[in-house]
């Protein structure tokens, strides 16, 4: 059974109301922001080290601390187990996503630079992987639990998936929009590629563990390996590289993550894991229709 619906509610309006989707959805929001607060406050006493492997550690510590604020809303909350950060088999979901990301993203490179928009000139510094690895870890995380843990999985259980993943791809789209050298056609490419992707790869899974990896590992590579924009924001990788050509096959100042390549790949792998949920059953029906099924 998908873990749609609490756990036999009690009929209470107060629960009732309490555990309506939308409202489920604004208290999250609320335990997540305070949990970033909080670990904004800690940065601001033990500011990062750029450049230091300590930065790493600090970038694992917040993000544990903003996961901790979702698992507190969930617990206290929803009143129910915290089925998207099961232990059973997290290391093997993590692992997946961090190999499937990398991979990924070395694919899109491989088709940019055999169409001549990408070349190595030059190698960084190992220390600005420190940096990459830090920005990916806390983006992987936080963003995943926001969009995936909260808002695609909490409009499922009112819209379904087909309503929910193209309202939770069309935000994470948006979200981008905000960012340096960001245009319309990014974000539409970011909704394409990754919003679909990763929303596919939770109701596969179910669990947060290989879309945080997959997610984290795409920023990794992207910025730390290949020293390319990070949805706008520019990084200093292991490679240094040359871009040329136009925008639809470099993605521009953006970053590759706009272009045409990486949204053919993603998009033919999230469509290819949405034909494997569909397969075992995993789209979850809008409520109503689930209603009137049981009535």
């Amino acid at each position: 059974m998908l873990p749609t619906e609490p756990n036999t509610p009690p009929h209470s309006r107060v629960w009732r109301f309490l555990h309506f989707p939308l409202v489920l959805l604004f208290v999250g929001f609320v335990f997540v922001f305070g949990g970033q607060v909080v670990a904004s406050m800690f940065a601001k006493q033990w500011p990062p080290l750029k450049g230091s492997p300590i930065s790493v550690l600090q970038a694992v510590a917040f993000a544990a601390l903003i996961a901790g604020s979702y698992v507190a809303f969930v617990r206290l909350i929803e009143r129910r187990p915290v089925y998207e950060f099961a232990a059973a088999g997290w290391v093997r979901e993590l692992v997946a996503g961090l190999a499937g990301g990398t991979l990924l993203f070395s694919l899109v490179i491989g088709i940019i630079a055999a169409l001549g928009g990408y070349r190595v000139v030059g190698t960084g510094a190992v220390s600005s992987l420190y940096a990459a690895a830090a920005l990916a870890i806390l983006s992987g995380v936080v963003e995943e639990i926001v969009l995936r843990g909260l808002f695609f999985r909490l409009l499922e259980r009112l819209l379904g998936s087909w309503i929910a993943l193209a309202l939770s791809a069309a935000l994470f789209g948006a979200l981008h929009l905000g960012n340096p050298n960001a245009t319309m056609s990014a974000a539409v490419a970011i909704a394409l590629e990754a919003g679909v992707m990763l929303a596919a790869l939770y109701m596969l899974t179910r669990r947060l563990w290989a879309a945080i990896g997959m997610h984290a590992a795409w920023n990794f590579a992207q910025g730390g390996i290949y020293g390319i924009a990070v949805s706008g924001f520019r990084q200093t990788g292991l490679l240094r590289p040359a871009i040329q050509g136009p925008n639809w096959l470099t993605g521009g100042s953006f970053g590759a993550e706009a272009s045409v390549p990486a949204v053919m790949v993603n998009l033919v792998f999230g469509v290819m894991l949405l034909v494997l949920a569909h397969r075992r059953g995993l789209f979850v029906d809008p409520v109503w229709v689930r209603r009137r099924s049981a009535a």
